[in-house]
């Protein structure tokens, strides 16, 4: 992975936070302000945003104009304090906050950027019942959560991002295990996947879910249907095919201990459940969400209500558990999601009215992942930036 953030930020600086801090401000809900001081079309383009916010564009070229005229605080005069500026790799967004502060405004710069807050990638074990370490890996900037699972000396990695390839092999060999297989529970269309990266940097099996093959799947790997086995050392992943968000989508259930965990791709979320119009469009997405209630009703549903979801997005709407996870028990959210109780007609209308926008490039990832088109590094980067935008809310 490339390291785009600026070094020149200490993580002491008072005028600086560094994008780690900013995460847990977001996930606190705290009041701030976050000032980005790019030009419109950036910030269109991809901005931050998270509950108990304000986000506020302002272009630096006013700040220019405002040093030069000696009012600066007029730019702000409406905003709430704290505030955090923001720009692409944290310069222009540094000189107004030293503009700011001068002028006694409790404001401080994002360190690196928005380049930084894209690279800023944390793990956390989750508690399983079984005899495995599971790993979650979550990119506050759009939400992807990824998975290593390691039991017996070795390791499957779930939905990972190709951003991040070599953290999931450095994190393997920290607990003495080689990863074994990178597996993606669907054709992703929000991310870039790593499964090729871990076949070529780990010598994994990539494994994919057999519908792949029929969306024009142009790499070597292993498919698995509903009911089919991977072996991690001591635990198994079950495959559960999950139709609906896509025709080929599964779900992982490892196996093992007393109460399974579900690794639910993008069919079902904390705070909702997978959009059905990204594979298929507007026009057949009625079809795919009966086929999404089907799935539910009857594949997830099914499941004991201990059983905890891991799912592979989450939103600003979603409530992390006190470890900072990103899971929940199924009998919660049962209970929490109207999507899960309402009869076939009434979700089918619910899954396909008020989407919000397709993910940013979401065709030609799709064409990427399905290993159609080749792409470098830099542009992979570029083409993913942006909320994963995967899911309709509850």
């Amino acid at each position: 992975m490339t390291d785009r953030s600026d070094p020149a930020n200490p993580a002491d600086d008072p005028s600086s936070i560094p994008p780690d801090a900013l995460a847990e401000l977001l996930r606190s809900g705290d009041r701030a302000t976050v000032l980005d001081v790019r030009n419109r079309d950036e910030f269109e383009r991809w901005h931050l945003e998270g509950e108990g916010i304000d986000v506020v564009q302002i272009p630096h070229m006013k700040f220019v104009q405002a040093e030069a005229t000696g009012d600066v605080t007029d730019l702000v005069a409406d905003l709430a304090e704290p505030i955090v500026a923001v720009c692409g790799r944290g310069e222009a967004s540094g000189h107004a906050v030293g503009l700011l502060r001068d002028a006694g405004v409790e404001a401080r710069n994002l360190a690196g950027g928005m380049d930084a807050w894209a690279d800023l990638y944390t793990a956390r074990e989750l508690e399983v019942d079984a005899p495995a370490t599971v790993l979650q890996y979550d990119r506050p900037s759009s939400g992807c959560l990824a998975y290593l699972v390691v039991s017996g000396g070795e390791a499957a990695v779930i939905d990972p991002l190709r951003a991040f390839a070599d953290r999931y092999e450095a994190d393997a060999a920290d607990r003495d295990a080689t990863i074994e297989y990178a597996v993606d529970t669907h054709v992703h269309a929000d991310h870039v996947s790593g499964v090729r990266d871990l076949v070529s940097r780990a010598d994994a099996e990539a494994i994919v879910p057999d519908g792949a093959r029929d969306r024009g799947l142009a790499f070597d790997a292993t498919t698995v249907a509903n009911g089919d086995e991977i072996r991690i050392g001591d635990v198994t992943l079950t495959a559960v095919a999950t139709p609906g968000h896509t025709t080929e989508s599964v779900s992982l259930r490892l196996e093992g201990g007393d109460a399974p965990l579900l690794f639910t791709g993008d069919t079902l979320f904390l705070e909702g459940v997978g959009r059905p119009d990204l594979e298929l469009g507007t026009e057949d997405a009625a079809a795919a969400a009966r086929r999404l209630y089907e799935t539910l009703q009857h594949r997830i549903l099914e499941h004991p209500g201990e059983t905890t979801i891991a799912p592979c997005h989450y939103s600003d709407a979603a409530e992390p558990r006190a470890d900072g996870t990103y899971t929940g028990r199924l009998e919660t959210l049962r209970d929490q999601l109207a999507a899960l109780s309402m009869d076939e007609k009434v979700f089918v209308e619910h899954a396909t009215s008020d989407l919000p926008p397709r993910p940013a490039n979401d065709e030609r990832i799709v064409a990427v992942n399905l290993g159609l088109e080749e792409i470098d590094e830099e542009t992979a980067f570029e083409l993913e930036l942006g909320p994963n935008n995967c899911a309709v809310a509850d």
